[in-house]
């Protein structure tokens, strides 16, 4: 389905970052090169890959680049995905480790086409990690399982660091952004993770500047602390093309530090809120 696309307009100037350099940049992509992995930095056009990369840290994207699903604000692709590369998680806990990164952000492309939704890879990936990086902190930002409650308890079986799903953006919205996925089904995923690992801190993430009204995001906050969310991300929607959803306007920086304030007012233990900000920017848990 191709989207009409709005008028393009410019980008205001807080959005302006500074081009890719080389030294650890070069360096990262070599070793993602190497490993032969795959990263939602480059597969999403993420707009803060030169920081990341030029301070040797990446957001690995596990199971394949192409999607099962055709959300209509990202970039990844969609399509019939590879089969299973079981020796992707060795690969990918050895580049965490020739990156010394230390904390590692595993996400996936969602894979309906499997019957745990390919949850037996986020445990083999995390059991990976912790073989050879012990002070690594890992965080797995996974997609909803379709609903299955046994694909979740084996990701949280093989002991993450912080569980992350993003809802993206408010249930009203859902049609027209992911119209495969469900708002009350991932509400349910953050629910039952905190019930299966109360110690675990939940996390979860929406974009703003596809439409959406103040109500409806005040409404979508309370729902993620309800869930038992206790860190949120928000961070300005940016259209990857003129194919995808167009950008219905955007907030300025004060008005998310507004939103910021808000979700520490409901009772979210950290909030980062900024136009840049995405799941996994700054993602080190707070100490």
């Amino acid at each position: 389905m191709t989207i009409q696309s709005k008028k393009v307009r410019r980008l205001p100037d807080w959005f302006k970052v500074p081009l890719p350099g080389l030294g650890q940049y070069a360096s990262v992509c070599s070793i993602l090169e190497k490993k032969g992995l795959h990263t939602v930095c480059q597969s999403a056009r993420c707009p803060n890959i030169g920081e990341c990369f030029g301070s040797g840290t990446a957001t690995f994207l596990i199971m394949g680049p192409r999607c099962t699903r055709f959300c209509r604000f990202c970039n990844i692709e969609g399509g019939t995905p590879a089969p299973i590369d079981l020796t992707e998680p060795e690969r990918v806990a050895e580049a965490v480790a020739s990156l010394g990164i230390q904390h590692a952000v595993i996400t996936s492309v969602t894979r309906d086409d499997l019957d745990d939704g390919g949850a037996a890879m986020f445990a083999a990936t995390i059991e990976a990690i912790r073989r050879i990086c012990l002070e690594t902190t890992i965080e797995v930002l996974i997609p909803d399982f379709q609903g299955n409650s046994a694909a979740l308890q084996v990701v949280l079986e093989a002991g993450p660091d912080i569980l992350n799903h993003n809802v993206e953006t408010v249930p009203r919205l859902y049609s027209l952004v992911r119209p495969q996925a469900s708002y009350r089904q991932s509400l349910e995923l953050l629910e039952r993770s905190f019930e299966l690992a109360p110690t675990l801190p939940v996390k979860s993430g929406f974009m703003v500047g596809l439409g959406e009204l103040h109500p409806e995001i005040i409404s979508l906050l309370h729902d993620l602390h309800q869930s038992h969310c206790s860190i949120v991300t928000i961070g300005q929607y940016l259209s990857p093309s003129g194919q995808h959803i167009p950008v219905e306007r955007y907030y300025s920086p004060d008005e998310f530090s507004s939103l910021a304030f808000l979700a520490r007012e409901i009772g979210f233990r950290e909030v980062y809120s900024a136009p840049l900000v995405r799941s996994s920017y700054h993602a080190h848990p707070a100490q």
